[in-house]
């Protein structure tokens, strides 16, 4: 096994038990929160499948982008969230039940919409572009819906159990998370280094303080949930956007090291909203 192979298997087994752990949280009641809430399921899917698409179109259209830059960038906004964003959303003080619903309706949706998007972004660029269904569903399947579901069935049936578990699987999720991505951050820096192009850094910066703005103002009164929509809504999933981005442009360089380069902007755009929200929600409790 070589070393990219160990930090990727780590990296997988960390999201897993990560989703595992929110599902040892997670009732069949919590994950029915947006069907008892059709309005803000129906905002929240405007503004992660709709909105945010047209959003990189435009950003396509208005900066000069290399070939790689525009693939990555719509590829991203064709994604659903990453299974890690609820733990983000819980400590920024967003509604825990919301985001994990979310995260579940817009997974499952994401078999049928991103392979829709893909064929319309193939009419909007004139050439045949091509997402099957089932490479979707392998990576939510695997990575978000079998280990959340898993959680919520041992919670269902063995409460006790599942809270026995839920700290270690905690644990050793963060031990791993934080060894892989340091180790995949040093191995990935000169890469990155390649992509550092001012009109790249505009363009994902300004999805990102879009994706956070129409996010958090469709997200309603409620801050709890505008905060989580807001997240959602800026948030996108690097493995699928990879995947749709490989699988048709196997031979542009720099897809990888641009979506690398999303996830450390969306990280640093997204700390300032993160800790406001965070002390609103302090502030609401005392």
């Amino acid at each position: 096994m070589t070393v990219q192979q160990a930090v990727m298997l780590a990296l997988q087994a960390s999201v897993l038990l990560i989703v595992f752990g929110f599902g040892l949280q997670t009732t069949l009641h919590d994950l029915q929160f947006l069907l008892r809430r059709p309005g803000l399921l129906a905002r929240s899917l405007l503004s992660m499948f709709v909105i945010m698409p047209i959003v990189a179109l435009i950003l396509v259209r208005t900066f000069e982008l290399r070939p790689s830059f525009e693939i990555a960038l719509v590829a991203l906004a064709i994604s659903p969230v990453p299974p890690l964003l609820p733990r983000k959303e819980g400590k920024a003080g967003g509604r825990a039940a919301y985001g994990l619903a979310l995260m579940a309706v817009v997974s499952i949706l994401a078999i049928v919409v991103v392979p829709l998007w893909v064929e319309l972004m193939g009419r909007f660029f004139d050439r045949e572009l091509r997402m099957p269904p089932a490479a979707i569903a392998r990576v939510v399947v695997m990575m978000t819906l079998s280990p959340l579901l898993t959680g919520v069935i041992v919670r269902r049936f063995a409460p006790a159990v599942a809270d026995r578990l839920e700290r270690p699987a905690r644990l050793v999720s963060t031990v791993l998370l934080v060894a892989g991505a340091s180790a995949l951050l040093i191995v990935a820096v000169p890469v990155v280094l390649r992509v550092m192009d001012p009109s790249i850094l505009q363009a994902l910066a300004a999805f990102v303080v879009v994706g956070l703005g129409v996010g958090h103002w469709l997200g309603g009164p409620q801050a709890d949930d505008a905060t989580v929509l807001a997240l959602s809504t800026a948030s996108r999933h690097p493995a699928i956007a990879l995947a749709v981005a490989k699988l048709n442009f196997p031979d542009e360089p720099l897809l990888g090291a641009t979506i690398l380069l999303y996830l450390i902007v969306l990280t640093l755009l997204s700390l300032p909203y993160v800790w406001r929200q965070r002390h609103l929600s302090v502030a609401r409790q005392h």
